[in-house]
């Protein structure tokens, strides 16, 4: 059984540098999450899109169908977040992964649960500020990710560096663009103490998402992802007929309302539960371009560690020369 130790899978305690994003929808459910955390790395069920009777059922599902580290996404800013917050600290997840707010709102409370408090940013600035709040670690997410990048769109290399530069002290999951081993070998290079998979994970048996939703991912080359609703949100999803009117509104600087109406029309519960690829939120990083194939959640991971060891033996010694 192979390992790889790093802080944040120390902080963790768990055997590999893999964790699955929390994706609404996709793993808003408990066999993502437990297939993840069987196979070493960190399965994350996420509760933004759930009602509180749903979230309590799969928070039980997979405290029950494991023993090994397993966490919760929470978006504080989603409706009834303080509802959600005390449901989780009944539950007591291992692991919790907040975004979209300030870390001094629940961490102490989580702390005192024993749960181990991540948060997500997007700039050194935020992490220094979360840091000096006492967050265990941060998951650092970058230009490509699907979702929601960050507002300034740098990149997912560019932004690792500047936060572990930041704030040395903390450990750091590298999020965005990040498919395979080669990638998380470039991530844990850069300073990171792991790196978090999302689009990859749409992509398997176990995402609970409709299976257009899974071949859009497939089908979907680098390019092929856009940045749409600035001024509103934005997020990143595949190029489909959605994304074309807000394009046009944006290009042609249509009023903020207009496109707020249009942006409103689609959601990403309209793709991924329901399959309306064309005219839904079909969020997605630009990684989809590096997926080729719909695979159970452990062979992922397996895979994942195989090209890890593989991109290590293809990195070149450094040749030492004796001054003649």
């Amino acid at each position: 059984m192979i390992t790889i130790s790093t802080p944040v899978t120390r902080l963790l305690g768990i055997r590999l540098p893999v964790i699955q994003a929390g994706m609404s929808w996709a793993s808003s459910s408990s066999a993502l999450p437990l297939a993840v955390s069987r196979s070493g790395g960190l399965g994350v069920v996420a509760a933004g899109p759930m009602r509180l009777d749903d979230l309590a059922r799969v928070l039980d599902e997979t405290a029950a169908g494991t023993d090994l580290p397993w966490g919760v996404n929470l978006p504080l800013y989603r409706t009834g977040s303080d509802e959600v917050i005390d449901l989780l600290l009944a539950r007591r997840p291992p692991v919790l992964i907040a975004s979209q707010g300030g870390p001094r709102r629940y961490l102490e409370r989580f702390r005192d649960a024993g749960t181990v408090c991540l948060h997500v940013v997007a700039g050194a600035e935020h992490a220094r500020k979360a840091a000096d709040a006492g967050v265990d670690g941060l998951v650092v997410v970058g230009a490509e990710a699907g979702g929601h990048p960050p507002p300034a769109m740098v990149t997912t290399q560019v932004l690792v560096r500047a936060v572990v530069s930041a704030v040395p002290e903390v450990p750091v999951i590298a999020s965005g663009g990040i498919a395979d081993g080669a990638g998380l070998a470039a991530m844990l290079a850069l300073g990171a103490g792991a790196a978090q998979f999302g689009t990859r994970f749409l992509a398997t048996w176990e995402a609970t998402v409709h299976s257009d939703y899974k071949a859009a991912v497939l089908a979907a080359g680098v390019e092929d992802t856009r940045t749409i609703g600035h001024g509103l949100g934005v997020v990143r999803a595949i190029g489909n007929e959605f994304t074309e009117r807000m394009e046009r509104l944006e290009e042609t600087a249509a009023a903020l309302d207009v496109r707020r109406k249009e942006f409103q029309r689609a959601s990403l519960k309209d793709a991924a539960l329901h399959g309306r690829v064309r005219e839904g939120k079909v969020e997605a990083g630009q990684s989809a371009g590096l997926v080729d194939a719909i695979l159970p959640a452990a062979e992922v991971v397996e895979r994942i560690v195989t090209e890890y060891r593989t991109a290590l033996t293809r990195l070149p010694s450094p040749a030492v020369h004796s001054e003649t």
